[in-house]
């Protein structure tokens, strides 16, 4: 044997021994011949060259040694399911014989006990786990596990497989070759794990190998046909089969332990009815379009998502006398299996409509057109012309009008709006017709619904309360409210893209938003469905300009307020009353608006002449102006007056954009102490109009009286005995208020006794208005959609959410989770990977069609239109279980609950005539009413169509190859479907007694 084994290495891979001889001999004749005398040296030829085999024999001793799998194996029988439910470890190494690459993987179930035991505690003569894993019968028909585990039951085995790009092992002498390879490594090692060699195509799946123990082996083998041979098409054939590999000598034979599956499949479930409400497209009056309520996200399958039921009805541990099987009778009756299991498979891409929404909706951030290269440069050109005259535009700034209160109607703004924008648009080319624009509209804005809109009765949106899941998305996902402006345009684009034209209809949405945006600034219109102050950080960049804008309607309708109020004030006390000390000499309120001085509040060279004059003159004193409240029972350093808070103006609120602007210019300036106090005096405008109020609040003030109120931590008060022998308590400044060239004294002389009302503006909200509008309208498609993209996967979350709470299904919540983790990681980035979030969509998807699996599976059983009262429970959970696991029991097999329900939907079933189709399967069993003696012979139809697969499991102890031989553990697993016929046979021998 061994003979053949290396001449057979010299022929496929080794070197070759008897060619080098006789190279060398040619060699010396040749050299006689020519007479030379150096032909007589003596030569010594190194025949312990090692092979390009024997190095790949030492390459696999080495992995086997690196892994630690020499000697025998520990670890205890194995529970029922272990082999499905048990974690496994696998390990790869790269392996060459001479340039052909192999790759050889160590497959292992962990078991946590296992580590525990000592190898000593193993008998010497004791059976490889493998060979004991044979006969284990808790572990038969593992639904998910590696094929070899299912085949041969085994816990830890190795395989050496061809590489990637790499041809397969098909000539019968590589194969021969490897399995030599294979024998000689694990008896030079020791090694007691099975070792499998992949061989033929890799489609096929065939396996060859053995495993050694102390005197004893274990031959992997296995058959792959096409079609299965006719006379093994049922058990009696196949237990032939396996009665004539082993070749007992004993008789009787030993008994056999059988274990049978057949696995019925229900392709056609639409008898039941698909509980996905289709569209209604006549609700379009009712505030719906294309069949979409505007605020609410569609979601569901649009076909079932459960395309086969697959139904495992199993007979274990049966004896070869209990059960007949044969070409012409068979008592494996379905109805009658003492165990049923069942498996879903899904549908590969269902279509879920929430899913395509927001891949619809992604796809949009990959567009470069601009809204005017989409929709035509008609209407921008007519608003040009309109506004062609810089001096109007001018003298609109500048001058004074009132606003006519019918003119605040919103519904009469969007009117006016889209006449400009259709002016030269025929009404038929407009990519959102007027029905459902003004929809859209009246969502986004339903204050237009008031013909006179108040605008005190304008709501705002309120932040949602901190524990709310709401407010812990949106701060996630750096979105927007889910009541907000910002949320419901995005839906509304979503909306628009899928069902009313595409990037064409966003950008003339988006035209219209921006116009109303302008009306509403234009007209003191606040803006409806934003939180009131300064733009939120925690939300999106176009959240926070849509706040900001609002805060510039705010301050500008106050000013107007302010000015409507002095106004009237003067009007009721009489032209005498409004002297010199209330208001700057030759300056009434009204030339303080904000319509007529838009960028400045500052006083003329000749107004601050006559007051400094005044402060010069003795016994002049300056009345006060801007008072708030005192400030508790404080009163002036230098004086008795109480001391008072000012009316400050408030700070300039700041989007995160520029925040970042002017944290970038000052940084620029550098680190230089011009630099140093050029960043400081940038920093210091906030605290001049503050110093500016305090003393026009407080005449005859100092600059201790400001920092007591300002910043109380700045003055210190100590107790001192004066020389009277009285404690009294002296205040001073701080150490750091004192430090030479303090910017707080510096801005302290430059200030002037200005109350906030007549100061320069901190805020200019007329040109950050401007500028926010400007931002909006440079704003292409895909820019919308990447600012509304984290609203977008904010309500599709909600709408999961939302969905899952009538399901209840662990995984889905699990799978939230991780979603809701990825995309808040994602979001938080300035600029984020658009590409990974196109994962988080996909991984929506998948959430979306688990639910809707959940859903169909109900619909199935009985259990969403609650039609079922009885053991609803007891489906609630099977359901929830087919949803979790890979397979799942029935209880009560056909007699249970769930198994009579799985019964009436094979027998409502429509049967398949087609021969060629999968249900048919095999040609062989086609005739199995006939086979079935549990059937009625006065059906037509059986209940169950042919089985589209059957497997059976033969097992037995017996030895081997002689009759005096150890008693060995011997398998066999066949496999027969329409397509394919497997045996997959583990047969042991004995090495010792043969």
């Amino acid at each position: 044997m061994l003979f053949h084994i290396f001449t057979d290495a010299a022929h496929h891979g080794g070197t070759s021994f008897p060619t080098m001889h006789l190279e060398r001999n040619k060699h010396r004749a040749k050299m006689a011949a020519d007479g030379d005398p150096e032909s007589e040296v003596f030569e010594i030829t190194d025949f312990t060259t090692a092979s390009e085999w024997e190095r790949f024999i030492s390459r696999v001793e080495e992995v086997l040694n690196d892994w630690k799998l020499i000697g025998s194996g520990v670890g205890k029988p194995l529970e029922k399911g272990e082999l499905t439910s048990g974690s496994w470890e696998e390990h790869t190494q790269e392996i060459n014989f001479a340039d052909f690459r192999f790759i050889i993987t160590h497959h292992c179930l962990k078991q946590e006990s296992a580590e525990s035991q000592s190898r000593d505690e193993q008998e010497e003569d004791a059976y490889p786990l493998a060979m004991q894993d044979l006969l284990c019968m808790n572990n038969d028909f593992p639904p998910r596990a590696h094929c070899l585990v299912r085949w041969f039951g085994v816990r830890e085995f190795l395989v050496i497989s061809p590489g990637a790009n790499c041809e397969a092992v098909v000539s019968e002498s590589k194969c021969n070759l490897l399995l030599s390879s294979v024998s000689i490594a694990l008896a030079n090692t020791g090694c007691q794990v099975p070792l499998l060699v992949q061989i033929q195509q890799k489609w096929r799946k065939v396996y060859a190998g053995e495993c050694q123990g102390p005197g004893v082996r274990t031959d992997f083998e296995m058959v792959h046909l096409r079609k299965a041979p006719g006379q093994y098409t049922h058990l009696s054939g196949l237990l032939d089969v396996f009665k004539n590999k082993i070749g007992c000598p004993l008789t009787p034979l030993p008994p056999i332990s059988i274990s049978i599956r057949f696995t019925f499949v229900l392709q056609d479930g639409q008898q039941c009815s698909w509980p996905q409400q289709p569209p209604d497209f006549d609700a379009l009056l009712a505030g719906e379009v294309g069949g979409v309520e505007f605020g609410k996200l569609p979601f569901g399958a649009c076909e079932d998502p459960i395309s086969e039921l697959h139904l495992a009805t199993t007979w274990p541990n049966l004896t070869e006398g209990i059960v007949v099987d044969n070409d012409v009778y068979s008592d494996l009756d379905p109805l009658q299996a003492p165990h049923w299991s069942v498996r879903v498979r899904k549908a590969d891409n269902p279509q879920c409509l929430l899913g395509e929404f927001l891949m619809e909706f992604f796809k949009l951030c990959c567009r470069k057109e601009t809204s005017e290269e989409i929709l035509g440069r008609s209407a921008v050109e007519e608003e040009g012309k309109e506004n062609s005259d810089i001096s109007q535009a001018l003298s609109k700034l500048t001058e004074p009008a009132a606003v006519p209160i019918h003119k605040l109607s919103v519904s009469s703004m969007v009117h006016s709006a889209r006449k400009r924008i259709r002016r030269n648009r025929r009404a038929e080319e407009s990519p959102i017709n007027n029905d459902v624009l003004n929809s859209i509209l009246l969502y986004l804005f339903p204050d237009a619904a008031l013909d006179k809109a108040d605008s005190s009765e304008v709501r705002s949106t309120q932040e949602p309360a901190r524990d709310s899941e709401d407010y812990h998305l949106y701060n996630q996902l750096k979105s927007a409210p889910s009541d907000s402006l910002t949320s419901r345009l995005a839906l509304c684009v979503c909306v628009v893209n899928f069902h009313h034209g595409g990037v064409r209809a966003v950008a003339h949405l988006w035209q219209e938003f921006v116009l109303e945006m302008r009306y509403r600034w234009e007209n003191n219109c606040l803006i409806y469905g934003l939180a009131g102050g300064a733009p939120d950080l925690r939300c999106c960049l176009l959240h926070q300009k849509l706040q900001m804008l609002n805060c510039c309607i705010e301050r500008k309708r106050a000013r107007d307020d302010g000015r409507k109020s002095g106004a009237s004030d003067r009007s009721r006390l009489g032209p005498e009353s409004a002297g010199p000390a209330e208001v700057s000499p030759g300056k009434s309120w009204d030339s303080w608006s904000d319509s007529e001085e838009e960028f400045f509040e500052c006083l003329s060279d000749t107004e601050e002449m006559k007051d400094t004059e005044s402060e010069k003159k003795p016994g002049s004193k300056s009345r006060a102006e801007g008072r708030l409240q005192p400030h508790g029972k404080l009163t002036l350093l230098k004086s008795p007056e109480p001391l008072y808070i000012p009316v400050t103006q408030e700070p300039a609120p700041m989007t995160e954009d520029l925040l970042e602007e002017q944290s970038e210019v000052l940084a620029k300036l550098g680190t230089s102490a011009e630099g140093a106090h050029l960043r400081a005096r940038m920093q210091s405008a906030c605290l001049l109009s503050d110093m500016e109020s305090f003393k026009a609040a407080n005449p005859g003030c100092c600059l201790e009286d400001f920092v007591r109120w300002y910043s109380p931590r700045d003055y210190v008060e100590e107790e001192e005995v004066d020389e009277a022998g009285q404690t009294v308590v002296r205040g001073d400044l701080s150490a750091r208020m004192k430090i030479p060239g303090n910017m707080w004294v510096e801005a302290w002389e430059t200030a002037k006794a200005t109350p906030a009302r007549r100061q320069k503006r901190l805020f200019d909200d007329t040109k950050e208005a401007e500028k926010v509008l400007h931002y909006l309208s440079q704003q292409k498609p895909s820019d919308l959609t990447r600012h509304l993209m984290p609203c977008v996967l904010h309500a599709a979350l909600l709408k999961i959410k939302e969905e899952e709470a009538t399901e209840d299904i662990a995984s889905v919540r699990k799978a939230l989770q991780q979603v809701t983790a990825h995309a808040s990681k994602l979001l938080r980035h300035p600029n984020p990977d658009f590409k990974k979030l196109e994962d988080v969509i996909v991984q929506m998807s998948a959430v979306e069609a688990v639910i809707a699996c959940s859903r169909s599976l109900k619909a199935k059983f009985g259990i969403a239109g609650g039609q079922r009262e009885d053991d609803t429970d007891e489906l609630q959970r099977f359901v929830s279980c087919l949803l979790e696991e890979p397979e799942v029991s029935v209880v009560g097999a056909g007699r249970g609950p769930a198994g009579s329900i799985i019964h009436k939907l094979f027998v409502s079933s429509p049967r398949l005539v087609d021969s060629s189709d999968e249900a048919a399967l095999l040609a062989p069993m086609e005739d199995e009413a006939g086979r079935s003696g549990g059937t009625d012979d006065r059906k037509a139809v059986p209940d169950f169509p042919p089985p589209a697969g059957r497997e059976v499991l033969l097992r037995t102890c017996v030895p081997r190859p002689a009759p005096y031989s150890k008693a060995l553990p011997q398998r066999l697993f066949c496999v027969l479907t329409r397509d394919e016929f497997r045996l997959a046979g583990a047969f042991s021998s004995d090495t010792c007694f043969f």
